[in-house]
């Protein structure tokens, strides 16, 4: 990997973000990932990915382009042969040797053929679980997208593996590594505002990236677990990991009020249809996506269609969506914090506004994000010019902006930082402890998965009613929640 700018951040930023060693993982126990932490060796890493979607794409390019010296593809598995045949392309451009392509029935086959030493998991959310918990039990390491998983079930399918099989698995949560987002983290480890009590966040997606979600396979439950699971576990974990606390329960409400059959007609479409590639009405609709004429989409799936027929262009009108697009959460952790937070799909601009109430004053943290549409080549979570903005409120005195750490590319320049940990051998100890295993990716994951069943019961729901032998995360050191506290300076009776 370069560290020019030219590759989207430059190498004082890289170094920032990386190498902040002050806090050994060591100094807290056992290593969180105990291959990453093992003798150097002159042997490349093998890795097979299964689910050869857009997802994949970046870490086979990390593979093949950026770290090639650390690492060797050696196998791609997809249910679609198609787009098995377009990631082998993606190779020649990359400039390496296409690996071996298999179909998904033949999952275990290429296991066994390949011998790699991580299996990368980028397929539809709800098959998660099947082929981490078979990688396993076949006695490889694992890498999965977030989520982890979409259901409790699920979920404790794979903490059983784990812990049966003794592998490691890492949970990819790259909005953890994004420079803004750890420079909060670092500021509330840093004790100004004190201990947080309590958390306010909303979270916003526009009409491009929001109704991306209605067109694909994650308008329905049995494949995403909806947007409280696909989306939502990036901005539960980001809390999770920010306060260093377990959530324990969750009382939640959900709806779905815009992406719907009645909303089409008062938009003055006639009705429903099954997709935007053969739409009568697609001129009269702002919602239409024409596959045909993007490159990146046309290739990986309009193409593809042939073989499995899924369609990426359904309409977002259709009465086959069971997802919500406005929910609200209240969520208690085991530090006694609480927080608010709200997700919508339908708003004005895309990105976040969260703030932390301490004792001793107040964090506010806001990003906008760029439009972004999957498998284009907008990017991912980019963040648009100049909307970070970072302030500390004491609770008594003047307001402090803070100059936000800054990276470019996906995932607000977490995508970068985080591959560069995983790939490289030996990455330095990460003060702000932001690599993920399974704990982490139940924690969030059952968040969202509490909220789907409160949607349902209209009942709080407790984490620990949805799995067993789940132990907390291991997050970096927080500010003790005992002890003398300063006074705030008196009021002066003028005001």
């Amino acid at each position: 990997m370069s560290h020019s700018n030219s590759a989207g951040i430059d190498r004082r930023t890289f170094v920032k973000s990386l190498s902040t060693a002050s806090l050994s993982v060591a100094a807290l126990g056992p290593a969180l990932f105990a291959n990453e932490s093992a003798t150097p060796t002159t042997r490349r890493q093998r890795y097979v990915i299964v689910g050869t979607g857009s997802r994949h794409q970046m870490y086979q390019d990390a593979i093949e382009r950026d770290y090639p010296q650390h690492a060797e593809l050696v196998g791609l598995c997809d249910l679609n042969p198609g787009r098995v045949e377009v990631a082998h392309a993606r190779s020649t451009r990359n400039g390496a040797t296409p690996p071996p392509g298999y179909i998904a029935t033949d999952f275990d086959r290429m296991l066994a053929e390949t011998k790699p030493d991580h299996v990368i998991v980028t397929t539809v959310d709800a098959t998660h679980d099947g082929y981490i918990v078979r990688a396993l039990q076949a006695g490889f390491d694992v890498i999965t997208e977030k989520p982890m998983t979409t259901t409790a079930e699920k979920c404790q399918r794979i903490l059983d593996a784990r812990k049966n099989t003794g592998r490691q698995l890492r949970v990819t949560f790259n909005y953890r590594y994004s420079p803004p987002r750890t420079q909060v983290k670092d500021l509330l480890m840093s004790g100004e505002i004190g201990e947080v009590r309590s958390v306010d966040f909303h979270w916003m997606l526009n009409t491009h990236h929001g109704a991306d979600y209605f067109r694909r396979w994650h308008g329905e439950k049995k494949n995403s677990g909806g947007l409280m699971v696909h989306k939502a576990t990036h901005h539960f974990d980001l809390v999770n990991w920010w306060l260093g606390a377990m959530p324990v329960s969750v009382f939640a409400t959900g709806k779905r009020e815009f992406y719907t059959p009645a909303m089409a007609k008062r938009f003055g479409l006639q009705s429903h249809h099954e997709r935007c590639h053969t739409c009568p009405e697609q001129a009269k609709c702002g919602f239409f996506l024409d596959l045909a004429a993007d490159p990146g989409l046309k290739s990986l799936y309009l193409d593809q269609e042939k073989h499995d027929g899924y369609f990426r262009d359904q309409c977002v009108w259709n009465p086959r969506i069971d997802i919500e697009d406005t929910m609200n959460l209240l969520v208690r952790y085991d530090s006694g914090v609480t927080m608010a937070y709200s997700l919508n799909a339908f708003n004005a601009w895309e990105g976040y506004t969260i703030a932390f109430n301490g004792t001793l004053g107040r964090l506010e943290h806001t990003i906008v994000e760029k439009v972004y549409v999957n498998g284009t080549n907008s990017v991912q979570g980019g963040i648009a010019e100049g909307v970070v903005t970072t302030r500390v409120i004491p609770i008594r005195g003047a307001p402090r902006t803070v100059e936000p750490w800054t990276g470019h590319g996906g995932h607000g320049g977490g995508d970068q930082v985080m591959l560069a940990e995983i790939f490289t051998p030996n990455a330095p100890a990460d003060k702000y402890l932001r690599a993920s295993d399974e704990r982490g990716g139940a924690a969030s994951a059952l968040v969202g998965i509490a909220a789907n069943r409160c949607f349902q019961t209209g009942e709080s729901v407790k984490i620990s009613d949805l799995v067993t032998g789940l132990t907390p995360p291991i997050y970096a050191p927080m500010p003790p929640r005992t002890g003398p506290l300063p006074m705030p300076e008196r009021v002066s009776a003028s005001i």
